[in-house]
């Protein structure tokens, strides 16, 4: 169903209109549209994109319509959500643990074709399952994900969990392939990765696997990991992540019938919403805002990421003297802070207004409902995204949009 969403010129605007005491996304769908396209020109194979960063439903058709169809889904849910709203579109199963109820109807209601796996039994457990519910293993492809080192440069790496090792991800294509199914290979080489040569170092580890197997694959999956520059990191070009993947994976020489693929989330959305929120006390060098790490600023206490932050006032002038500020989540527990401050002036007060960049990813996705506080409130916005300085512009006339 479509709905109506309030659309203003930017996150000021806003505060001039509404007055707002709970926290706001501000959707910006031109800056989504742009990366997108991004990905969609310069990726040299297929691209996905990875639900869980924030599945949102405007987020999501803001992607559909800039022409991401193939989806990275890690759930039932997820893959109920695309495949009951949009009628074109793929999903990929890419958890590498899943229940057989789940492969079950994945298969037999959403006719889902591709399944990573990193261990023997969850090949077999996904065998027994799509017999079961009529399927041809001859349409199965079976991705196995492999390990790859820790990459410098990345605030998380994601091969503590997954992933199998050369020797064993080679048996588990040989064993596929002998019972009818097609083969493909993914990795991940990190979140948040600013390093291109982390593709490079997983693409040789793919090499390695590829021969020792002796299998031909159906796709290659490079995983995520694509990076956005935040106040403390600066990420390099995507074009030169594009460009290192392109070189990495002729240097393999799989044939022009392997499908290359990627899960970008955080580079696909993070720059396309803020968060406003509102400052409800200010006790000296620390302020009380009603959005914090039980919230949608979660992941800034498990990567180390520190998003741009404004202030916004309508009602008076501004200093020009900055101040780093503690900044205080608004549930009872003490845990609630977050790990970096915030640059702001230094007469902020009670009242203001703080609007937080590059949270379009892992931000309303991750957020719970504890002490009672959640942000779900999405506006439109028209503007680019916001820098660090202090601004305010006259609000244009507020436009209600059918998106």
């Amino acid at each position: 169903m479509r709905k109506d969403v309030r659309r203003y010129a930017d996150a000021a605007a806003v505060v001039r209109a509404l007055e707002p005491s709970y926290p706001i996304f501000c959707l910006r769908p031109d800056v989504i549209h742009d990366v997108a396209r991004r990905f969609l020109e310069g990726f040299p194979g297929t691209v996905l994109y990875a639900l869980k960063c924030n599945p949102h439903p405007l987020i999501l058709r803001c992607l559909y319509e800039a022409g991401v169809r193939h989806f990275d889904t890690a759930s039932l849910p997820e893959i109920a959500q695309i495949a009951e709203t949009y009628e074109d579109a793929t999903c990929y199963f890419m958890h590498p643990v899943k229940g057989r109820s789940v492969i079950k109807t994945a298969r037999r209601v959403y006719g889902i074709r591709h399944y990573v796996v990193d261990h023997p039994d969850e090949l077999e457990k996904i065998l027994q399952e799509t017999a079961l519910a009529d399927g041809d293993p001859g349409e199965l492809v079976i991705v196995v994900r492999i390990i790859t080192p820790p990459a410098e440069g990345t605030a998380l790496h994601l091969s503590s969990k997954f992933g199998a090792n050369p020797i064993e991800a080679a048996a588990i294509l040989q064993q596929a392939q002998a019972r009818g199914c097609a083969t493909g290979i993914a990795f991940h080489v990190g979140s948040q990765c600013c390093y291109p040569e982390a593709f490079t170092t997983a693409l040789k580890i793919v090499g390695e696997v590829v021969e020792m197997a002796g299998v031909k694959l159906s796709c290659l999956d490079v995983g995520g990991g694509f990076p956005v520059s935040y106040a403390n990191v600066e990420a390099p070009p995507l074009e030169d992540f594009f460009e290192t993947i392109r070189q990495g994976v002729a240097a393999l020489n799989l044939g022009p019938d392997v499908e290359i693929l990627c899960e970008p989330g955080r580079a696909l959305v993070a720059e396309g919403c803020s968060l406003l929120t509102q400052v409800h006390l200010r006790k000296e060098s620390q302020l009380y805002i009603n959005d914090g790490i039980y919230g949608s600023l979660s992941e800034l206490g498990m990567i180390g990421i520190e998003p741009p932050a404004r202030l916004i006032r309508f009602d008076g002038e501004v200093s020009e003297t900055q101040e780093s500020f503690t900044i205080n989540g608004p549930t009872c527990d003490s845990i609630d802070v977050l790990p970096c401050q915030f640059s702001l002036p230094d007469d902020v007060r009670e009242g203001d207004w703080i609007e937080i960049d590059r949270m379009g990813a892992y931000s309303s996705s991750a957020a719970s409902h504890f002490n009672g506080f959640y942000a779900e409130t999405f506006i439109q916005v028209g503007d680019a995204p916001p820098e660090l300085e202090v601004t305010f512009e006259p609000p244009e006339t507020v436009i209600e949009e059918t998106l």
